[in-house]
């Protein structure tokens, strides 16, 4: 089978927290293309869905809430594991709504996802990094700066955990989204990067992790996390990343060492 679709995917978190103490939970997502999951489809009859862990049931209902059907044998294979926080689960529920004929609004198809699991990343969306995503709720709240150009070195330190709707045990960041909103340079976005991931860690763990350690070893601006997840990164403005980092994060532990480039500006 050759793959009829790539659904991309996401990197963990710039933000991600409760607006205010009581609010929603929202999530500035960092966009990653070249992450997410290659959908292959074979025609045939019946619904026959293989990998990332949905099952045709599962997938049947979700499509039901589109108003759509399909039939043949659908096989999922994500480019890194599931639970990582790279966004397979919503990128999955998106391929199957691609396959068979989606091309409604954007904001339908999230609250399918939503319908479907509870939760969602905004990787439906042409720009989601620029949204202040509510994930429980399926929409955007605002509208964000553009990100100047940067680039991440990531990878993945610790077992997968995947999102749980009813989980909203994140810090009040609504401080940080004021002044993200203001920031202008990638240093000001690096270090309300860092202060949402160091808050996260600080109330979900792992109570052992330093990466402000890398941060200084390296010389980054910043790091960023999954807020749920096992992705992790280093932020650097473009051609910045020393020789020899990825070894540096080996060493550390840290897995599937990757590098990714974003930002309009």
């Amino acid at each position: 089978m050759r793959p009829a679709l790539h659904l991309p995917g996401h990197f963990g978190e710039w933000l991600q927290g409760r607006l205010g103490p009581d609010g929603p939970v929202v999530l500035v997502t960092v966009a990653a293309p070249e992450l997410g999951l290659e959908a292959f489809y074979r025609p045939r009859r019946g619904l026959s869905v293989q990998g990332a862990g949905l099952s045709p049931e599962r997938a049947r209902r979700f499509l039901a809430r589109l108003g759509l059907r399909l039939q043949g044998q659908v096989v999922l294979r994500p480019c890194v594991a599931p639970g990582l926080g790279t966004g397979v689960s919503t990128a999955s529920l998106v391929a199957l709504a691609h396959l068979a004929g989606w091309e409604g609004p954007p904001e339908v198809l999230a609250q399918a996802c939503i319908a479907a699991e509870g939760a969602s990343d905004p990787t439906m969306f042409a720009a989601p990094d620029r949204l202040l995503w509510a994930s429980r709720q399926g929409q955007g709240l605002g509208t964000l700066p553009r990100l100047p150009r940067y680039e991440i070195l990531g990878g993945f330190c610790g077992g997968p955990a995947r999102t749980v709707a009813a989980d909203t045990r994140f810090a009040d960041i609504a401080d940080l989204v004021a002044r993200w909103q203001r920031a202008e340079d990638l240093p000001s976005f690096a270090a309300l990067a860092s202060e949402s991931a160091a808050r996260c860690t600080a109330l979900r763990g792992p109570a052992d992790e330093d990466v402000s350690a890398l941060v200084a070893k390296l010389g980054a601006l910043g790091w960023m996390r999954a807020h749920t997840g096992a992705a992790r990164g280093l932020i650097f403005a473009p051609g910045t990343v020393p020789a020899g980092a990825e070894a540096v994060l080996r060493g550390a532990g840290w897995r599937g060492v990757l590098r990714l480039q974003g930002g309009e500006r």
